[in-house]
């Protein structure tokens, strides 16, 4: 109990903190008016004189990079005799990070260990998907028609991705 109050009190206290040094959101260098520049006389205008001085405006200092928008594209459910294959692929901008099976033939024990070496293979944000950035997979021996129907839902979801 008393760490659960401790916890509390002290998120409460960080949250806090992290108001009052942030600052108000209206409270940028825009919003407080701009600097002063010397002028050729030697006093002190304005920066809306700068332009007649020859001075390159500054850029505001509450623009922002664009940030990366990450998504998940789902490719279609591909059938082979085995059973159902089908892939999701979280990207980053334009770029493929993770890769995941949804769906992979469970019938047998057999192919259960064929589904499994595919996804290991495949998958993962170290897998061969993330690494190719693309459907262009090497073909895992004994499990060709799995790896084919991966290799369709995983191209469907890149193609939707575009």
């Amino acid at each position: 109990m008393r760490r659960a109050l401790l916890a509390i009190t002290g998120l409460a206290a960080g949250t806090t903190a992290l108001v009052v040094l942030k600052g108000s959101p209206g409270a940028s260098q825009a919003a407080q008016g701009p600097p002063a520049v010397a002028s050729p006389s030697g006093g002190v205008t304005p920066s809306a004189d700068r332009a007649t001085l020859g001075a390159k405006p500054r850029a505001s200092a509450t623009t922002a990079a664009p940030r990366a928008t990450t998504r998940r594209v789902t490719g279609p459910v591909v059938e082979n005799e085995y059973g159902n294959v089908q892939v999701q692929i979280v990207l980053s901008g334009t770029r493929i990070v993770d890769a995941v099976a949804l769906e992979l033939p469970q019938e047998t024990a057999q192919s259960d260990r064929r589904s499994d070496q595919v996804d290991g293979r495949y998958s993962g944000t170290s897998g061969q998907v993330v690494q190719r950035q693309s459907a262009d997979l090497d073909t895992v021996s004994g499990a060709t028609a799995t790896s084919e129907s991966y290799r369709r839902s995983l191209q469907a979801a890149i193609d939707r991705a575009r």
